[in-house]
């Protein structure tokens, strides 16, 4: 193996092709040539001596050795990236790149609200926020594609530092002038008998409303499904009964409209989520990045 295969720009191509998909996508995103890319991919796999996508019609899949590979460049990348962080903090918190990865409910209201106020303080640092699925927030800050990450928890993960964990009830959310809103607490099953609206399958809000209604033989009509927070927001606000569920992280600023209301709910499953600040475990982020964690997890403290 020539180690010198590993250089920058091919590197750099052979990242860009394993994130779109195929030669052609990464060409548009790179700004250069599809020709260009199939180059430095076939010279990088022609020096490894190893074929590194599996070839479909559709596109291309990194095979065993471009996982490998991508995970070794992209944990270069961040560390270089921290160096740079680190370099320009000497000369105080006046400049940085954090990227933040979260779950959707988070990345719709409350991190954008902390991120305002933490760049009151440090208007130098600059901001990447990303929203992912349960499931690709931790492998997100494994790969080194995120700096910090917020996410609910549910299992231990390899690789993954937990910076606060924290408790993350659901609440049932509704219009102002819903017959339910002046309960102080409610169950579900005095919030099935009205219409709701629901995240997909897989999120942890409708697994939990699956388990609870499954073991106390409630039945709820699902008149709205969607996997953006935004959209079941605006359906409850419009009125007509419906519920949605969050957290109440998940939407602060509009609940001090008073257009809102969240009301606890009582059911011993609507008690069982965390929610998790979360590093890569072994390496700590750069100094803007360690910066951003104490703030956001103070925020998260004071707010919940």
């Amino acid at each position: 193996m020539r180690l010198h295969a590993l250089q920058e720009t091919a590197v750099r191509y052979f990242l860009e092709v394993v994130k779109s998909g195929s030669v052609k996508d990464a060409a548009l995103k790179l700004n250069v040539a599809p020709s260009a890319v199939s180059r430095q991919v076939a010279r990088l796999e022609r020096e490894l001596d190893t074929l590194l996508f599996e070839r479909h019609a559709r596109g291309m899949v990194p095979n065993a050795a471009g996982e490998l590979l991508a995970a070794h460049a992209k944990r270069t990348q961040q560390d270089i990236e921290r160096v740079a962080s680190d370099i320009a903090g000497l000369r105080g918190l006046r400049s940085g790149h954090v990227r933040v990865v979260s779950t959707e409910g988070f990345a719709f209201d409350f991190l954008p609200t902390v991120i305002a106020r933490f760049r009151e303080q440090y208007q130098g640092i600059h901001f990447h926020l990303e929203a992912a699925s349960l499931g690709d927030v931790s492998r997100r800050i494994r790969d080194g594609e995120a700096d910090v990450g917020m996410t609910l928890s549910a299992r231990p993960e390899p690789g993954i530092q937990v910076e606060l964990r924290y408790p993350c009830p659901i609440l049932a959310v509704m219009a102002l002038g819903h017959p339910l809103a002046t309960h102080p607490q409610l169950s579900l099953r005095q919030v099935v008998g009205y219409p709701l609206g629901l995240p997909p399958e897989g999120s942890s809000i409708k697994q939990l409303i699956d388990a609870s209604c499954s073991r106390q033989g409630l039945q709820y009509v699902e008149v709205m499904s969607s996997n953006h927070a935004s959209a079941l927001v605006s359906f409850v606000a419009a009125g007509g009964g419906g519920i949605a569920f969050y957290g109440e992280l998940s939407i602060p600023t509009l609940l001090k409209t008073g257009t809102l209301v969240a009301i606890p709910l009582k059911d011993r499953e609507m008690h069982e989520r965390h929610l998790e600040v979360v590093t890569l475990a072994g390496r700590s982020p750069p100094d803007a990045g360690r910066a951003f964690v104490r703030f956001l997890t103070e925020a998260i403290k004071a707010a919940a």
